[in-house]
């Protein structure tokens, strides 16, 4: 039957997330540290952390198409799970294709087809009502849905009025009342709907169209009755699920990890290139007794992790996949990097202006957040494949350049020079080049702010406190951070047992990481990193 069978889709925001911040990590170890070597090959590598609870790696099998099927199943559990406890808006809606789409095009002619053919074996003489007596057999089957457990009167009564045996028997002496099955099944719903759709059940209650008419208008608000029972059922159960948040997550991801062992490798290779990017970056140690070469100074785990985390600010989704433990926050990740870069482009650009033209300039509040907002309105989309930076940038220094023109007129200053408009157009121009310097110092203090949130256990109090050069997107930066941070430990909370075990065999050894994680000392060692 059309309408009735289409899945629907999720609406999501990413500004909620189910965990505080406060909840981050206790400690950000120094690379170079030996107490922290120390600590961090005790957690790692000692018995009372591993010896009873990691199993031996198992031996290589072959995944059967039932196995996929099955961790498949289990990731789309762990992805609606995750969305529902970590973003307050979620919710569900019945499917819309796009407008002029051929899906939507193929998907109405289908449905009209299928209401015609209704409406023409409605009006034979003698009617035909066998598609009638399905579909009201469909419409019997989604009210009981409808129903709560304890509902037996309700349930009783609408088995008695749609009774599909009844009904075939008065269709083959020609006297079922199709209209008055109608009129019931519309009181029926004004019972059981929610407020929000009373207005609905008003409209199919005053309709008088034809009954084929009228049993797509009833299927159409079922289905918005049945979104709405869906997402009442999301409210009540979040927060059961909050409670139970960590561990629900952790133990699919573990089934999962146990039915694909390579459901860990892109993680293994993000953690590994942070560990290489920190050995390789190290200075070797002296040797006390003077005999033989340095070695270098082993990072700490902790600091493994936060590097590793950091990346994924700057992490290129067209060259390498995401970690497979952050998949289910990738909607909210990439969102946070195409906020962040279009933040960084805007106060590169602000930077350019205020060096560039001084005093005349200087102090002025409204004219910089004019200016603020102008770059950031024209750079919008700025993450788009499609979208010509260029362009955009002289568009820009052409807005620019008539804002300033403008306010320093008002303030009786003389207005820019076109020698001095072309060197401002083409230094904004330039930040499209990766060694630019504007454009090399706001990535990198803007890593360094990002860096801090991480190691800091306490990250709300540094939310605020941007870098020198940072002032002008300090807000953006505050919520960005926010929210990053946010997801960061929450992450770390649930992944830490199997970010340890990766880690610990990594740094300590040269076998690759079990399938099933360590619970006891080293998860701590990374969840409160």
């Amino acid at each position: 039957m059309p309408l009735n069978n289409e899945r629907p889709v999720s609406t999501s925001s990413g500004e909620d997330q189910g965990s505080d911040v406060e909840s981050s990590s206790e400690r950000c170890d120094s690379m170079t540290s030996t107490s922290d070597l120390d600590c961090s090959r005790e957690s790692f590598t000692s018995d009372c952390s591993s010896k009873h609870c990691t199993p031996s790696s198992s031996p290589p099998k072959t995944i059967t198409l039932d196995e996929v099927m099955d961790s498949a199943r289990d990731l789309v559990n762990l992805s609606f799970a995750h969305e529902i406890i970590v973003n307050h808006k979620f919710h569900l809606e019945p499917d819309s294709p796009p407008q002029n789409s051929l899906w939507k095009m193929v998907r109405e002619n289908v449905h009209k087809a299928f209401w015609d053919i209704l409406e023409s074996e409605l009006n034979d003489d003698p009617p035909e009502y066998g598609q009638a007596i399905r579909l009201l057999e469909e419409i019997r089957e989604i009210l009981l849905s409808f129903l709560n457990p304890g509902a037996n009167r309700m349930r009783t009564q609408i088995m008695e009025v749609l009774d599909m045996d009844l009904i075939r028997q008065q269709a083959d002496n020609d006297a079922v009342d199709i209209q008055g099955l109608a009129s019931y099944i519309i009181t029926t719903m004004g019972k059981m709907c929610a407020p929000v759709r009373d207005e609905e059940i008003k409209k199919l209650r005053d309709r008088s169209d034809n009954i084929a008419t009228m049993f797509r208008e009833i299927f159409r608000v079922m289905d918005l009755m049945k979104a709405d029972m869906v997402n009442f059922t999301i409210d009540n159960l979040r927060p059961v699920l909050q409670k139970q948040s960590v561990e629900y997550e952790r133990e699919k991801f573990q089934r999962i990890l146990e039915k694909t062992p390579g459901a860990l490798d892109h993680t293994t290779a993000w953690i590994k290139s942070s560990l290489d990017e920190l050995l390789s970056a190290t200075i070797p140690t002296q040797q006390t007794n003077g005999q033989g070469k340095g070695q270098r100074a082993m990072p700490g785990p902790f600091q493994v992790l936060n590097v590793a985390f950091l990346h994924i600010l700057t992490w290129d989704y067209d060259k390498s996949p995401l970690p497979e433990t952050l998949m289910t926050d990738e909607t909210r990740l990439r969102e946070i990097q195409w906020q962040l870069q279009r933040c960084q482009a805007v106060n590169e650009v602000l930077l350019i202006v205020y060096s560039t033209i001084g005093g005349p300039i200087q102090g002025l509040s409204s004219l910089s957040d004019r200016l603020k907002r102008m770059t950031s309105v024209l750079l919008d989309g700025m993450h788009s494949p499609h979208f010509k930076m260029e362009e955009a940038l002289e568009g820009v220094s052409a807005q620019i350049c008539c804002e300033l023109n403008k306010s320093l007129t008002e303030r009786n200053y003389p207005t820019l020079t076109p020698a001095l408009q072309a060197t401002l157009t083409g230094q904004i121009c330039s930040i499209t080049q990766k060694d630019n310097p504007i454009r090399t110092l706001v990535e990198d203090r803007v890593q360094q702010y990002f860096m801090a949130l991480i190691c800091d256990p306490k990250p709300q109090a540094k939310l605020e406190q941007v870098p020198a050069g940072l002032t002008a997107i300090k807000p953006e930066l505050a919520l960005m951070g926010s929210k990053f941070i946010s997801m960061v430990n929450y992450n770390k909370t649930v992944y830490g047992p199997f970010y340890a075990d990766i880690i610990r065999k990594l740094m300590f050894s040269s076998s690759p990481p079990a399938t099933n994680p360590p619970q006891d000392t080293a998860q701590d060692s990374v969840t409160t990193s």
